[in-house]
Parts: structure tokens; C-alpha cells; sequence
């Protein structure tokens, strides 16, 4: 290399180096330019012509590299001013590459404004200015809003769930609503579903989704009713299994509840998965328990009302023991024998339980015999009183019976007039047989068959203990029900699904 072609090496390094040259302008040089620069410079052919106007030639391409960058410079403190001019603080934006132009970031924040998102509401997450109307905003809001998200509503979608913009259409959004649609999510429901629980969107297929809709499926829940749950209560798709889905399951298990019916709840109601287990589904069976619930009762309280997991259960019961101890003189023990039956009675108006009451004691009997009557069956005061004096009335202008039939036997208020009352005492009218309201009304009908062509009237229990949504248990384990010969899995699973 001749001397001349040295002298310009040096100089063109001397260039890179320049203090005045921003430190981090030197690396707008590839190296293999800077090589090649060298080996430009080498070249005998050119090193006469190189060394006419050094300072000349390598300065213009370093000050259009400082242009360029200056240039970007002062655009982005126009761009920053306009944005503190509007109120939005943009301190977030620091290592977001934004737009060329004010306009162009005018047109964005214009376009989130007309969507109804407000300053406010930009500031909350200031990175969406850096999303591009033309390659982002337009193309994920008409998606989303193809797959069912109201036009009116794109907006309040974006305020919840702004990351949304940052997403592509074919690479991360397409495939989250393919996966729904696989869990048989209806295409009329994927837009709910979105719009309940945007982050939806933001999640791994292969990750905590599959893997709570595969444990699901392993405890029992049907793969058919996956699409309803996610439809009714879709977060479950984000929460954890080994730290939130499979605890909650264990401990209901550990009560005496069979995976085979807990399933079946969850399948009906999903959102028992978001109780949190610590803080209210233990502290709420400890609290059942303190209330004089027996503890091999706890699955049955469950089973037939799954929301008393996620009550403020303490207070409900508390309030509702001293009414029933105010208005019927019931005791503490009475008062957990009625939990024990009718768990629902935790969340009934009182003002609702009052009306049952005031027609039962309004009819003559003594409020003793109503806590009897309440006690025995505490589906009577969820009865709507229309109900009630229906029963009642036929039951004292058509069969003529002596009232404290009824405190021996409330169980007939529950029974329906029109299907089950009616006919069958008038087969009994019929016939001539007098017999008890328990013995014509509490079996199916075809043991109501086999008695009515009997030569003689079987004995009678002291009385059932009746279960809403479940069966009628007789003393010495003789169950009768339509279907004979059912398990207590069952059993359970009728009394959770009745309510």
C-alpha cells in the first residue's frame, strides 16, 4: 500500500472518531464497508483521485448519517411537545420508535379518540401510539371486530386490553380463536368470550390453556362441555393447574366429594374455579362447621348449592340463624338441620321467608307447628305463596283433612298440584282408599300402581326426610324414587343439578 493510500486510511479513521461525531454514528458503518473503504482506498487506481479532496469526501457521507439522525432528533421533540400539549406523558415512549411526522402520530391518537378511548385512557398505556394505524390498529380491530366484538364496543376492548394492538392477525390472533372453536366454542359466543376476557388473546396454545382444559377432562368433565364452560366463565383457561385448579379440586375431593360429581358441577357452573381456595372455599367450610353442620354433611351442602364456597358466608349465616330464632323460636341445632337440607336458605330475602311463614300461621297453626313443618322441610318458605294456597286450599275444600295432616307431612306443599296431587286422589276417591298424604304421595307412580291394586294398605314410616332435587329417604335406608336402583353418586349429582 502506497503512502498516499496510508495518509487517507488514517484520515478516514480519524473521521469515525471525530468528537464532534455522535459516539453512536460510528455505527452506521457495517464493518464490511469499512473494509472495503480500505480496500477502496488501497487501490492504486484510485488513490490519485482519493487524496485530491479527503476532507471533502469522507465527511459529506458521515454529515448525511448526523443529517439523517438529527433530523429524526428534532422530530421526536416535536412529536413529545405535541403529545404534553395534548396531556399525555411521554416518558414511556422513550425506546419506542415513533413516527416520521406530528401528523402522523395526530392521525393515531385521533383514531384511538374517535374509538372512545380518552387521554386518560392513553396514558394508562402510552405504547400504543407506537402501533401503526395502517399495519396494526385497522387490521386487529377488523378481526376482532369479524369475530363478534360489537363496533361500539372496539374501543372499551382496547382501553381493557391494549396490548391487543401489538398482535398479528394471522401469526397470534387466528390461531387463539381456531383453538376455541376446537374447544366447540359457538362462533356466536367467540366474540363474549373475547370480550369477558381479552387476555385470552395473549396466550401460548400449548400452554396454560391446554393443559387446564386436558385436566379437566382427566378429573371427568365432559370434552363436550368444555365449549359452554369457556362460555360461561372463560378466565379458567388462564389459571394455573398445579397451583390453582388441582388444590381447589383435591380439597373438594378430600370432603366427600367424588370427582364424578364434582365434575358435573363444574360442568354447570364453571366459576366455582375462580373461588380462591385460602381465602374463602376453606374458611367457608370451617364456617359451616362452626354453624353445628356435620362435617360427613359438608358434601351434601355443597353438591346441592356450590355457591356457598364463594359467599361472605359468616355474616349470611349469622343473620339468618337469629331470624329464624327471632320468628319461629328455632335453635342453633334446628337452624343447622335446615342448612343441612336447604343450603339456599343462606341467600334468601328475608323479607321472601317471611311471607311463607305469615300464610302457614295465618291458616291457624301455631307457630311451633310452623318450625315443625319449617324444619321437616325448608323448601316451604322458598315456595311462592301463589303455590302454597293452591295446595293448601285443595287440600282443605276437595280432601277435607284435619290441618295438623300438613305439619305431620310438609312435604305436599312441594309436591305439583296439577300433576301429581290431583290425580291421584282421585284414583284413591275411586277406589275408596283413605290413606295418609305419605303414603299416596311420596313413591313413584308405578309403586303408586302396585299399591292401589294391593288388597291391603302397607304401614307407614314415622316420614321421609325430604332432599330438594334428590330422594326421599325412609327410615331403615328404603329409598323410594323413579329410579330404584341409583348410585349415591347419583343421588348427589340429581340434587346438584335440580337447583
Amino acid at each position: 500500500m502506497n503512502s498516499s493510500a496510508l495518509l487517507t486510511r488514517q484520515k478516514l479513521l480519524k473521521i469515525i472518531k471525530n468528537p464532534w461525531c455522535p459516539k453512536h454514528t460510528t455505527l452506521q458503518f457495517p464493518h464490511a464497508l469499512i473494509q472495503n473503504s480500505f480496500s477502496f482506498l488501497g487501490d492504486s487506481r484510485y488513490s490519485s483521485e482519493s487524496t485530491k479532496f479527503p476532507e471533502y469526501q469522507m465527511p459529506s457521507v458521515t454529515w448525511g448519517v448526523v443529517q439523517g439522525r438529527k433530523e429524526k432528533l428534532v422530530n421526536r421533540v416535536k412529536i413529545c411537545d405535541y403529545l404534553k400539549a395534548l396531556g399525555i406523558i411521554p416518558d414511556e415512549l422513550e425506546n419506542l420508535e415513533l413516527p416520521s411526522t406530528v401528523q402522523v402520530m395526530s392521525e393515531r391518537v385521533q383514531f384511538l379518540q374517535k374509538l372512545g378511548l380518552t387521554i386518560d385512557d392513553i396514558n394508562e398505556y402510552p405504547l400504543m401510539l407506537g402501533c401503526s394505524m395502517r399495519k396494526n390498529m385497522i387490521p386487529v380491530l377488523g378481526y376482532l371486530e369479524k369475530m363478534g366484538i360489537p363496533k361500539p364496543k372496539l374501543g372499551e376492548f382496547v382501553k381493557n386490553y391494549p396490548q391487543v394492538l401489538h398482535t398479528s392477525v394471522v401469526v397470534e390472533l387466528a390461531p387463539v380463536i381456531k383453538f376455541l372453536r376446537g374447544l366447540d366454542v359457538d362462533k356466536q359466543d367467540i366474540g363474549y368470550v373475547l370480550h369477558k376476557y381479552p387476555e385470552l388473546l395473549g396466550f401460548k396454545l400449548e400452554g396454560t390453556m391446554s393443559t387446564s382444559v386436558a385436566y379437566l377432562v382427566s378429573i371427568g368433565v365432559s370434552p363436550r362441555d368444555i365449549g359452554p364452560m369457556v362460555t360461561q366463565y372463560p378466565y379458567f383457561l388462564g389459571m394455573r393447574v398445579g397451583t390453582v385448579i388441582k388444590p381447589l379440586v383435591d380439597y373438594l375431593v378430600s370432603l366427600g366429594l367424588p370427582k364424578k360429581i364434582l365434575a358435573r358441577m363444574l360442568e354447570k357452573r364453571a366459576y366455582i374455579l375462580g373461588y380462591d381456595l385460602e381465602e374463602t372455599v376453606k374458611p367457608n367450610v370451617d364456617c359451616l362447621i362452626s354453624f353445628g353442620i356435620r362435617k360427613e354433611a359438608i358434601a351434601s351442602v355443597i353438591a346441592q348449592y356450590p355457591q356457598i364456597l364463594g359467599l361472605p358466608l359468616k355474616a349470611k349465616l349469622s343473620s339468618q340463624q337469629y331470624f329464624f330464632n327471632l320468628k319461629l323460636k328455632i335453635d342453633p341445632d334446628g337452624f343447622a338441620q335446615i342448612i343441612e337440607k336447604m343450603p339456599q336458605i343462606a341467600s334468601l330475602n328475608q323479607h321472601v321467608l317471611m311471607k311463607s311463614i305469615e300464610f302457614l300461621s295465618g291458616r291457624g297453626l301455631p307457630l311451633e307447628d310452623v318450625a315443625k313443618m319449617v324444619m321437616k322441610c325448608p323448601q316451604l318458605v322458598a315456595l311462592r305463596i301463589e303455590l302454597l294456597k293452591k295446595s293448601y286450599y285443595y287440600f282443605k275444600t276437595e280432601m277435607g283433612r284435619p290441618v295438623k295432616e300438613l305439619v305431620e307431612f310438609p312435604e305436599y306443599f312441594t309436591y305439583s298440584l296439577e300433576s301429581r296431587i290431583k290425580p291421584r286422589y282421585t284414583k284413591l276417591q275411586s277406589k275408596g282408599i283413605r290413606c295418609s298424604l305419605n303414603w299416596f304421595l311420596n313413591c313413584s307412580d308405578q309403586r303408586f300402581e302396585e299399591r292401589l291394586q294391593g288388597d291391603y294398605i302397607e304401614s307407614e314410616s314415622l316420614g321421609p326426610t325430604f332432599c330438594m332435587g334428590g330422594k326421599l329417604e325412609l327410615p331403615g335406608n328404603d329409598v323410594v324414587s323413579d329410579e330404584e336402583d341409583e348410585s349415591d353418586d347419583e343421588v348427589l349429582y340429581k340434587r346438584t343439578v335440580s337447583l
